[in-house]
């Protein structure tokens, strides 16, 4: 394995996210100097772009020359575009037209993170001829069924949803020339990589390999191991990504008392993401500070993909401050300007905690980490807060303490983004963002009750599920299709 010595930085990056790709880099090489073709640079420049961030600065010219990548860095540090321009590069390099199967592959863990890479990289697409589609779980089917049988050149997916796919004789990987594993380390965590793996073999052999990871351990490098070969390693660091760049609280606080004092923190003004432990207890925390008068959405995979689409969308907007979610959301969700992350319910674990913590202080902005712990859950968290590398001072609250009302005033302001017509007509998965009319139909369920939502993840350690709450399809395992019917491209 080549290694490529880590680069440090300080960055001045403002907000990149799937509605505003406005953004200013540190200075250094320009695209065109990285060798990036004029088509995709004039397409970033569009769009605000005009020159790369350190990762991208770092990998993109071993991408581009067609080498295996292995890239670490923080979220919030350009990765999109890193992995995103060599994969629209090689592909927009020889466009097809008609009928024909994928010769690029995106994998990533959640429908989130898939819709939200899909945001990003079909203007770009468009630009150069590249047609882009989305599968996950939680969608229609038959409508990315649809997107197949026309023809797309890269395919952006959660592995469930796309072996069921390829069990029906609807998609076919063999054509595929360019891979990328997005968060692979997410996805081992989820169980998903027995049927990455799956997926990978189908590829073509010699397939380039672009791997994306916060962590490079245990799971994640076995699969290195197994499919990139000579891999050019990039490592962007920044100062404080070993613990996230934001202020650490913990406050031990009675039961009584715990509800109230989250309602204090998430009616701070902007962006909260609240994490708690099950899809139950989300839903209960987010209709209480409802109920006390604060906009706030829940989101987890217990919802139809309609209702998580909405949800993502009013947090992004500003219009509902506050974001409620279990951790699947953890890894999931990218959106700056997020000044407080409340643990609620504490995480299972010291990795976690860092992924929950990672929504705040972002592209180099300020943040505050605060989390709520009873007093038999102290000793606990002390343990994790030092495999974490943080070290908050566990201080005794109540609510309307001046600790609380000091957290309140430090609150950021965020005004509403009004939604135009473009964007309510805006579809969520179409070949370049093209309008969706029934596209927030849910799937799965009955009238009256409970939806299922297919396609989505494994519900990870200690999350429980209520009544009606059950998720299929992107579980780490095939699914049992129709492995025998002939594949639509075998003609």
């Amino acid at each position: 394995m080549t290694l490529v010595h880590p680069v440090s930085f300080e960055s001045n990056a403002v907000q990149t996210t799937s509605e505003d790709l406005s953004v200013e880099a540190p200075a250094g090489p320009t695209f065109h100097e990285l060798g990036l073709p004029q088509l995709l640079i004039t397409a970033l420049e569009r769009r605000g772009i005009h020159r790369p961030f350190a990762i991208q600065t770092s990998a993109l010219p071993d991408a581009l020359a067609g080498r295996d990548v292995l890239g670490k860095a923080a979220t919030g540090s350009g990765k999109t575009l890193a992995f995103g321009l060599p994969l629209l590069a090689r592909i927009g390099a020889e466009v097809k037209q008609g009928r024909r199967a994928p010769r690029g592959l995106v994998l990533v863990p959640t429908r989130e993170l898939a819709q939200q890479v899909h945001d990003n990289l079909a203007p770009l697409g468009q630009a150069t001829g590249v047609q882009l589609a989305t599968v996950y779980g939680g969608a229609p089917m038959y409508r990315q069924i649809q997107q197949l049988r026309r023809g797309v050149d890269v395919v952006i997916a959660t592995p469930g949803r796309l072996q069921d796919l390829i069990n029906q004789g609807e998609a076919t990987l063999a054509e595929v020339v360019i891979t990328v594993l997005d968060e692979a380390d997410f996805m081992a965590d989820l169980g998903f990589l027995p049927v990455v793996k799956e997926l990978l073999d189908q590829t073509v052999s010699d397939a380039q390999r672009l791997l994306f990871s916060a962590t490079l351990d245990g799971e994640v490098d076995a699969l290195v191991r197994r499919y990139l070969k000579d891999p050019a390693r990039h490592e962007v660091k920044r100062a404080g990504d070993d613990a996230p760049p934001a202020e650490h609280l913990a406050f031990s606080l009675a039961f009584r008392d715990k509800l109230q004092v989250a309602t204090e923190l998430a009616g701070r003004p902007g962006r909260t993401i609240v994490f708690a432990r099950t899809q139950l207890g989300v839903d209960r925390l987010a209709e209480n500070l409802k109920a006390a008068g604060i906009k706030a959405e829940a989101i987890h995979g217990g919802l139809p993909q309609s209702a998580r689409r909405r949800a993502l969308e009013e947090f992004t907007d500003a219009r509902s401050p506050v974001l409620v979610a279990t951790d699947v959301a953890a890894r999931g969700i990218h959106v700056d300007d997020v000044s407080l992350v409340l643990h609620y319910d504490p995480p299972t674990d010291a990795k976690t905690y860092l992924h929950r913590s990672g929504r705040t202080a972002r592209a180099g902005a300020a943040g505050v980490v605060v989390s709520l712990l009873l007093p038999d859950q102290v000793g606990q968290a002390k343990r994790r807060f030092r495999t974490a590398k943080v070290d908050p001072r566990v201080d005794r609250i109540r609510p309307g303490d001046q600790a609380i009302l000091d957290l309140v005033a430090k609150g950021i302001a965020v005004e509403p983004k009004e939604r135009t017509q473009r964007d309510m007509r805006r579809g969520g998965g179409g070949p370049g963002g093209r309008p969706r009319r029934d596209g927030d139909r849910p799937t799965g369920g009955h009238r009256g009750g409970p939806r299922r939502s297919f396609g989505d993840r494994p519900r990870p350690a200690g999350e429980r599920s209520g009544s009606g709450e059950r998720s299929y399809g992107d579980r780490g395992q095939r699914s049992g299709g129709r492995p025998g019917r002939p594949s639509r491209y075998s003609s």
